[in-house]
Formats: C-alpha cells, sequence, structure tokens
C-alpha cells in the first residue's frame, strides 16, 4: 500500500509538472491555442485546468486587442498623405508608407543606405536630425525639383532607439508663396519707382516746353524771361533730387540682397544687450521713454552674430521708439528668458500706437513702410538676419494697446 501511494504521488506531481511546462512552453512561444483537459480528472486537475484554460483565453483575447490596434495604426499610416519613415540608429527601416514611396519615387526601403539612388546626401540628412529638428531638402525628380519639409522625433521602444521622420511635398505652396512675395515686391518697387519717375517725366516736359519752340520747322530755343529761369531752375533741382532719391532707393534694395554671412561666436545674451541699452540710452533720454530690462537667467548664452543681432535689436528699439512718440509715460520693456520649450526669447514690448491687422502681415515685406520718413528694409533686414541664425521673428499687436516682436532661437 505505501509502494503504491509513492508511486501514484510520483505520477500525480509528474502529471502536474507536465502540465505547468506545456504551459509554460505554449506562452514561450506565443502558442495560444493550447487547451488542458483530462479524463476523468479530479477536483484539483480540474481547476488547474479551468486555470490554465482561462489564462490562455486572456491571452488570446490580449494578442486579438494587439493585432486590430496595429492594424488600425498601419492603417493610418498607409492612408495619411505625409511620408512616413522609421529607422534605427544603424540605418535599418522599421517602417514606412505609400505616401514615402510616391513621393521619392521608389518601391521598397529596408536601409537608408538605398536612398542613395535618389540622393547622395538623403541618408546622411536623415540620420543627422536630432529630435524636434525641421530641415528642407531639396530633389530633382522627374526632371522637376520638389522640395521636402523633414521633421525627425526620436523615441524608445524595447530600450531600442528608433527615429520617425516625417516628409511632406511643399512644392506647391512654396511656389504660391514665392509667387505672392514676388507680386508684393513688385507691387512695392513699381509704386516707389513711379513715386520718382512720374515727376521727373512731368518736370522735363515742362522744361521742354519753356525752353524748346517746335511749331517751326526746326527745333529753336525760346527766348527766356527771368521767371522763366527760375522755373527751369527749381525743375531741374526737382529732378536732380528726385533722380538722387531713386539712386538711394536702388542702394538700398542692394544693400538688402547683400547681408555678409554671420560670423558665429558663443555670447553672452546679457552682455550683448547692456552694450545695445548703451547706446540707446541718450534717445530713451531724450524722448522721456522708460526702459524696462529683464534677463532670466543671467547666464544665458548664444551662439550667434553679435553684430547682426544688435542691429536686429537696435531696429526694433528704434520702431517701439517712434512707435511711442504721441504717449505719454511712454514704455519699452525688454526681455530674454527662456521659452516653454528651452530656446532663448527675445521681447520687445511698448505701449505705442500698435499696428492694425491689415499691416501686420505686410510689415516684413522689403521696402513696405508706414512711416513718413522710413525705408522700409529694417524689418525685412532683420527677418533675413533672423534666417540665417536658423531664427524667427514675429510681431503681435492689438491696435491702441502697443506691440511685442518675438525673437526666437
Amino acid at each position: 500500500m505505501v509502494i503504491w501511494q509513492i508511486t501514484d504521488l510520483i505520477r500525480y506531481v509528474e502529471r502536474t509538472n507536465r502540465k505547468l511546462i506545456s504551459f509554460l512552453d505554449s506562452i514561450n512561444y506565443n502558442d495560444f491555442t493550447v487547451t488542458f483537459s483530462d479524463k476523468n480528472p479530479g477536483p484539483s486537475f480540474l481547476a488547474l485546468n479551468n486555470a490554465f484554460n482561462n489564462v490562455m483565453t486572456e491571452f488570446r483575447k490580449s494578442r486579438a486587442d494587439k493585432e486590430e490596434h496595429y492594424n488600425y495604426l498601419q492603417t493610418i499610416v498607409q492612408h495619411i498623405s505625409i511620408g512616413i519613415v522609421v529607422f534605427l540608429p544603424t540605418g535599418k527601416v522599421v517602417l514606412t508608407n505609400e505616401a514615402l514611396f510616391k513621393m521619392i519615387g521608389i518601391s521598397t526601403l529596408r536601409n537608408l543606405k538605398e536612398l542613395k539612388h535618389v540622393n547622395k546626401d538623403l541618408p546622411d540628412s536623415l540620420q543627422k536630425l536630432k529630435s524636434g529638428e525641421k530641415t528642407l531638402v531639396k530633389l530633382f525628380l522627374d526632371d522637376k525639383v520638389t522640395q521636402l519639409s523633414v521633421f525627425a522625433t526620436e523615441f524608445k521602444m524595447q530600450n531600442e532607439a528608433y527615429t520617425l521622420v516625417s516628409i511632406q511635398d511643399i512644392s506647391s505652396e512654396l511656389e504660391e508663396k514665392e509667387i505672392e512675395s514676388w507680386q508684393k515686391l513688385i507691387r512695392v518697387l513699381t509704386h516707389e519707382i513711379m513715386n520718382s519717375i512720374t515727376p521727373i517725366s512731368s518736370l522735363a516736359q515742362t522744361v521742354r516746353e519753356i525752353m524748346i519752340d517746335e511749331a517751326q520747322d526746326q527745333i529753336v530755343l525760346r527766348p527766356l524771361e527771368q521767371d522763366d529761369v527760375d522755373n527751369i531752375a527749381n525743375a531741374l533741382n526737382t529732378i536732380q533730387r528726385r533722380s538722387q532719391g531713386l539712386l538711394n532707393f536702388v542702394e538700398l534694395y542692394r544693400n538688402l540682397t547683400r547681408i555678409p554671412r554671420p560670423n558665429f561666436r558663443y555670447v553672452s545674451v546679457k552682455e550683448l544687450i547692456l552694450r545695445v541699452r548703451q547706446l540707446m540710452l541718450p534717445r530713451f533720454e531724450n524722448d522721456n521713454i522708460l526702459f524696462h530690462l529683464l534677463i532670466d537667467p543671467e547666464q544665458l548664452m548664444l551662439t550667434i552674430d553679435p553684430d547682426l543681432i544688435e542691429q536686429v535689436i537696435i531696429n526694433l528699439l528704434l520702431n517701439s521708439c517712434d512707435a511711442v512718440k504721441e504717449v505719454e509715460q511712454s514704455w519699452i520693456k525688454l526681455e530674454a528668458i527662456l521659452n516653454n520649450n528651452g530656446k532663448v526669447t527675445i521681447e520687445i514690448k511698448d505701449n505705442g500706437s500698435g499696428i492694425t491687422p491689415d499691416l501686420l502681415d505686410k510689415i516684413f515685406m522689403p521696402f513696405f513702410t508706414s512711416k513718413r520718413d522710413g525705408s522700409g528694409i529694417g524689418l525685412s533686414l532683420s527677418r533675413q538676419i533672423m534666417h540665417l541664425h536658423k531664427g524667427t521673428i514675429s510681431v503681435k499687436s492689438n491696435p491702441g494697446h502697443g506691440a511685442t516682436f518675438t525673437l526666437i532661437f
């Protein structure tokens, strides 16, 4: 009896172990189709089988949910019109979509190196992108230029680093903006040139009528009285002034297109702004403008061309000085801070008359100005300088409540 009980106990333990091994193997190999049952099971084995089967059912539901979620995401990725590529640091591609293939004219992509057939610099450009960086890539596809906006983000999954890059064809949008910019520029240029040419032409015709008699067969000079001489001298002086004004205008345009390349240096924002304040102090005192300065933290550093950025800040401060001329208790605030994204931001605020909504989209246009003696190149020049620094310049204004210009580096 003792031997029989020992033998039955061993079989019981082995049977339990075999079920456990079978259950764990099923989980290990993701085989959730296995079911557990016995002929004439005892109460304990019946409960064990039910527990194993319930766990398998939950695993099957979980895998089905994951597959549905994966298919859902795949459908979205394939449906969107923006190209998507996800790759490892080695360049191995783990996810793409049809929009990417149509955009760059390929059918498959297993490694970024294969993109050398599209553009030899494209693989390196994508791999060098850091999280949050955006860049423009120009490709020549089917004998036409394609402009791609590329944005990268990085993430980790199962301790593996991945880079997700979205690629969007913005050629048509850029062409539209380029045409619109040219149209605006041509309108401004035409306006400025016509303002100079029209009086010159009119005065030249007046001088001709005073001096030349064309009624006879040959052109002869009329006899001139002193009043005629005075009128001719005034007309010629006006022609000379307008001609010089037109030459100055052309020179301004040349300066706008000849911005020097930045000489980047690592500089202290505080030292930069204090130099600007020292330069502007006589103007503030002369116009009774209260100037507020905030630098937080004071250790802010930037890699910039300090001479060019000084020019931008001075230009914005001069504009603010003009804006607060007619304001009692006028003030200007300059703040250098870190924004929510950790980028250095310089804001210049004033309590002037503000900018009307119809002018907000025009103030950065070359030669556009609302000031009587303005040249219209200051803000356009500032935007170009910020572009060379990979930064942005923007403006917010509420008419009657001042304006805020923001530089983000």
